[in-house]
């Protein structure tokens, strides 16, 4: 099986490149034109291009694969840029159209649980979407996009909804990393929010697994939650994280205000995607 993966060397796209080979599969890599690409990923078929302005030939350069996991998305993490919608949104669906048009027989899309909106406790995938961030909205008006592409152009979508997620190297601004780096300058107080947020996280590794799984199954699985089901609430999930790495450091909670684009407490629905997991 050939496969391919845009935003192969962000943080989820590497957990993915590692999760493929694992399972002894060798992606094609779609990168940026000048991205630095990390000694891990050197030994693979890489293709260079710029995906908000794409060759008409792109599937073909990516040796027409059977399967594209799309993870591609700029501008983050400022969720609440026009540029998501303004400039993300017609480019995505410009290039996932072609490839669609091209042949393209199996797409894997990443979502956000920020389609939901600030809808609050547990999240089904039959929810409707109440985006409320520029961010949310571009990627839940793709989803549609795409879904209305599908009736002209037959092809299999997996829009796979991610919730939170942590491990090493996450982007400088996430709360893991953060924490990490604070650490690591052996500073004593961490300031963070007054933690008792609920919120629904999974390891990256793991989203890596789920991900991969649901792409090799090459159906049409629409809407799929990649989640835990389980809610947490920050504080736990920061003092967890302290306790199994060892750390020295106290928290300062309330120091920093709860975020006004999220519902206090929300997490997945994780049925779905159980139940495709199994074989």
């Amino acid at each position: 099986m050939k496969i391919a993966v845009t935003g192969a060397t962000g943080f989820i796209g590497q957990n993915i490149v590692a999760e493929l080979e694992r399972r002894l599969i060798n992606p094609i890599l779609v990168c940026l034109p000048n991205s630095e690409i990390p000694l891990s990923l050197s030994n693979h078929f890489i293709v260079h291009m710029d995906l908000k302005d794409p060759p008409t030939h792109a599937f073909d350069l990516m040796e027409r694969p059977d399967v594209i996991m799309h993870l591609a998305w700029g501008g983050l993490p400022n969720y609440k840029s026009l540029h998501h919608f303004e400039e993300e949104l017609p480019a995505q669906y410009r290039l996932l159209k072609g490839l669609v048009e091209s042949g393209l027989q199996n797409l894997l899309v990443t979502g956000t649980c920020f389609e939901y909106g600030m809808q609050a406790g547990i999240l089904s995938e039959d929810l409707e979407t109440r985006p409320n961030n520029p961010y949310g909205f571009a990627k839940d008006t793709l989803h549609r996009e795409l879904k209305y592409l599908q009736q002209i152009n037959s092809f299999n979508l997996t829009w796979a909804r991610l919730f939170y997620l942590y491990g090493d190297g996450q982007s400088k601004n996430s709360l893991f990393t953060q924490l990490k780096n604070a650490v690591e300058r052996k500073e004593k107080v961490f300031n963070m929010s007054g933690g008792e947020q609920l919120r629904d996280y999974l390891p990256v590794a793991e989203v890596a697994k789920y991900l991969v799984t649901l792409a090799l199954n090459q159906r049409d699985n629409g809407i799929v939650n990649v989640c835990s089901g389980r809610p947490i609430s920050v504080r736990r999930l920061v003092e967890g994280w302290i306790e199994q790495k060892g750390w020295s450091i106290k928290l300062n909670l309330g120091h920093h205000p709860y975020p006004d684009y999220e519902q206090m407490a929300f997490w997945g629905n994780n049925e779905k995607i159980e139940k495709l997991m199994k074989p």
